[in-house]
């Protein structure tokens, strides 16, 4: 069945379940849970594991959030919008943000999130990836997104089992359900496939700027629509997914090696400028005659020290691992 036609069958279907659901008496409505700042990797795991998702409020600091609306203003200003349904024909999407960003450069990085997806994604890879980023602004009269999982981007082949992602948007503007706020359906990650949620099923991600909603690849999810006539509501988007799959955002593109030079080792390394493994990632630099760059770590474009991940894994790991 062709997307458009199964975005058209389940919003009728969300419809029909709608009109039900009018006709209960009083309905327990979903929510999400939040969690304080100084929550654990434990805590936000826990969390993940039985709902999908989970919201830390107020970690980011105010002037965070500022640094982060001054660096995406001239992008945002340009006011390109989707080019189907979506997307979203009243909802902007900026990308490439490691390359053009500073401020969004630290949100990449902040410790608890990469803490979280590391242990969270753990059981599945040797590492997490920079997998997708974004800037993405509902404006007043934005319909709802369908809601899909993420994990659908791989074309549906990787087993169920496997949990891919680690997602985060971050919110620099006021996140509420009659602004866009993202719609999430809790433990939908547990799920068939094939069900969809009674309306009552679905939550809402409102939060305040600076904090963060963490989701799954697998949990249901999707823009939620923006009633208000002059909000505009804004979040920064950092998925962070298994490093042996290919990235949604290409990063080698959004972020080339003249723009990734400039970056932090540890940066360069999580959007893929280095070798996850004994050979996983390699290159051979073209133009080089002088054969020292024949199937090196992608570090070694940035430096003349010896490769920091070549020597963590030997051939017998290769071996052993094939064996899994």
């Amino acid at each position: 069945m062709p997307k458009s036609d199964r975005w058209r069958t389940m919003t009728s279907a969300l419809k029909n379940s709608n009109e039900k659901s009018n006709k209960k008496s009083e309905v327990s409505m979903a929510t999400i849970e939040h969690l304080s700042a100084d929550a654990t990797t434990d805590a936000i795991v826990d969390v993940l594991e039985r709902d999908g998702a989970v919201i830390i409020d107020g970690l980011m600091a105010s002037d965070e959030v500022a640094r982060l609306n001054d660096d995406l203003a001239p992008f945002l200003s340009k006011e390109v919008y989707g080019r189907d349904e979506f997307t979203g024909y009243k909802t902007q999407r900026i990308g490439a943000l490691v390359a053009r960003s500073q401020a969004c450069q630290d949100v990449a990085v902040n410790p608890l999130m990469l803490a979280s997806a590391r242990q969270y994604l753990a059981q599945f890879c040797d590492d997490i990836q920079l997998h997708f980023t974004s800037a993405v602004a509902i404006a007043p009269g934005e319909s709802a997104q369908i809601l899909h999982r993420d994990r659908g981007i791989w074309g549906g082949y990787l087993p169920r089992r496997v949990e891919p992602l680690f997602s985060t948007i971050w919110a620099i503007t006021p996140f509420t359900q009659e602004n866009g706020a993202t719609q999430v359906v809790p433990g939908s990650h547990l799920w068939d496939k094939d069900r969809l949620p009674e309306p009552h099923e679905i939550a809402y991600a409102e939060m305040a700027p600076g904090s963060v909603l963490c989701y799954t690849g697998t949990v249901l999810h999707g823009g939620g629509a923006n009633a208000t006539t002059d909000q505009v509501r804004t979040g920064v988007f950092m998925h962070y997914a298994l490093s042996w799959l290919r990235q949604e955002e290409n990063q080698y593109l959004s972020c080339p090696p003249h723009h990734a030079s400039k970056l932090s080792p540890e940066l360069r390394a999580l959007i893929g400028y280095s070798k996850g493994g004994y050979v996983l990632g390699f290159y051979s630099d073209p133009d080089d005659d002088s054969g020292r760059h024949e199937s090196v770590s992608p570090e070694n474009m940035f430096s003349q020290r010896a490769e920091r991940f070549g020597a963590i894994e030997g051939a017998d790991h290769v071996v052993s691992s094939s064996m899994k």
